[in-house]
Order: C-alpha cells, then sequence, then structure tokens
C-alpha cells in the first residue's frame, strides 16, 4: 500500500467517514469545502491521526498547512518529504 492509499485509510478510519471507500476520495480532489467536504474539525483530528501513525508534528503555520492539508497529493508529498528529513 502506497501512502497515497495509507492517507485515504486513515482518512476515512480517523473521521468515521461511513459509506466512502479509498476509491471515492481522488488524489487530485479538494479534502476540504467542495471537494470531500472536510471542516476545521476534521483537519485537527486528521493532523492527530497523522501525528500518530507518521509521527510528525504539522507546523504552526496555517497558511502553509491549508496548502499541505489541500489534496492527497499534497498531504502525501507533504509527509514524504517529513519522513525523508526535509
Amino acid at each position: 500500500m502506497d501512502i497515497k492509499d495509507e492517507l485515504k485509510t486513515l482518512i476515512i478510519e480517523s473521521l468515521a467517514l461511513d459509506g466512502v471507500n479509498p476509491e471515492d476520495i481522488k488524489n487530485d480532489e479538494a479534502l476540504f469545502g467542495e471537494g470531500l467536504g472536510l471542516d476545521s474539525i476534521d483537519a485537527l483530528e486528521l493532523g492527530m491521526a497523522i501525528k500518530r501513525k507518521y509521527n510528525i508534528t504539522m507546523e504552526s503555520n496555517k497558511e502553509e498547512n491549508k496548502a499541505y492539508f489541500y489534496s492527497i497529493d499534497t498531504l502525501s508529498r507533504y509527509i514524504e518529504e517529513k519522513l525523508n528529513g526535509k
């Protein structure tokens, strides 16, 4: 399972998204607002789930976090960079 599939499963499980399957989440689709429809509470829960799974703490800069959390593509890229020490 690659990191994008892991993230999709993590989102579904940590946010208890009933009726959503990993294949329902498009890699380039917005996770918040018009896309998947997540909100700020979901962002906090997802950030905690990412910390538990990958031992990565999100930065406090909200604008940067918005960019990282935009889609599966952007979030996976951010996590891979952090895991690789960048």
